[in-house]
C-alpha cells in the first residue's frame, strides 16, 4: 500500500492509523500547491479531487476521504482495537465520532486556511470551533480517548485536525481536558514516528 499525504494535513489521520494498525506502507509526498507528487509527477490522475489523503493498493485501487480511509485500515488488523467489530453499536458510535470530526472540526477549519476568506468570517469560524471544543472538553472530563480507555481510528483524526489549532493561534489551555487529551495522544509512540515522519517534530 502507499500513502499520499501532505505534511500536517488530514492525511497524518491514515498515517498515524497506519503505524498504530502495524501495517506495512510506503509514504508519497504530495505539493497541494502544484499538485505534483514527490517524484514531480502530476497528483490529479491519482485523485482528481486534487486532495490528500489517497490511499492505493498494490493492484492499483484507490480509496480517497480519511474517514473512509481509517476504517478500511482498521479493519485490517481487527485486533488493534481501532475500530469495534462490525454490527456492533460501538462500531457506529466511532463512525459517529468519524463524522463529527470532519462535518463539525475539519469543515470548520478549512476557511481558516484560505487566503482570500474574510478575517470577519474567520473569527466567526473560530468562534464556531470553539463551541465545539466546549464539547470535546466536557466529553473528554472522565474518558482518556473519545471512546473511553481505547485509543481508536477516531482519535487519530480528531488530534489531527485539532492540531490545526497551532497554526490558527487558538489556544487549547481554555479547555484543559481537550488540551490534556492533545499531549496524551501526541505522546503515543506511533504518533510521535508519524509526526517525525512528516516532518512535524524532530
Amino acid at each position: 500500500m502507499k500513502l499520499y499525504f501532505s505534511p500536517g494535513a488530514c492525511s497524518l489521520s491514515p498515517h498515524i492509523v497506519l503505524r498504530e494498525a502495524g501495517l506495512q506502507f510506503d509514504l508519497d509526498r504530495v505539493d497541494l500547491s502544484a499538485k505534483k507528487t514527490q517524484a514531480g509527477a502530476d497528483f490529479l490522475p491519482v485523485n482528481p479531487k486534487g486532495q490528500v489523503p489517497v490511499l492505493e493498493f498494490d493492484n492499483g485501487d484507490r480509496l480517497t476521504e480519511g474517514p473512509a480511509i481509517v476504517q478500511y485500515i482498521a479493519d485490517k488488523n481487527p485486533k488493534s482495537g481501532l475500530i469495534p467489530e462490525a454490527g456492533s453499536m460501538d462500531r457506529y458510535r466511532v463512525q459517529s465520532w468519524l463524522n463529527f470530526i470532519t462535518s463539525e472540526l475539519h469543515k470548520g477549519f478549512s476557511p481558516l486556511f484560505g487566503s482570500d476568506t474574510p478575517e470577519e468570517y474567520k473569527k466567526i469560524g473560530k468562534t464556531n470551533l470553539a463551541s465545539r471544543f466546549v464539547y470535546l472538553d466536557k466529553h473528554l472530563a472522565d474518558k482518556q480517548y473519545l471512546m473511553g480507555d481505547k485509543f481508536t481510528a477516531a482519535d487519530a483524526y480528531c488530534f489531527t485536525v485539532v492540531n490545526w489549532s497551532n497554526y490558527q493561534k487558538i489556544d487549547l489551555a481554555q479547555w484543559p481536558n481537550l488540551n490534556a487529551y492533545m499531549a496524551r495522544v501526541a505522546a503515543r509512540p506511533k504518533v510521535q514516528e508519524a509526526m517525525k515522519a512528516e516532518g512535524l517534530v524532530k
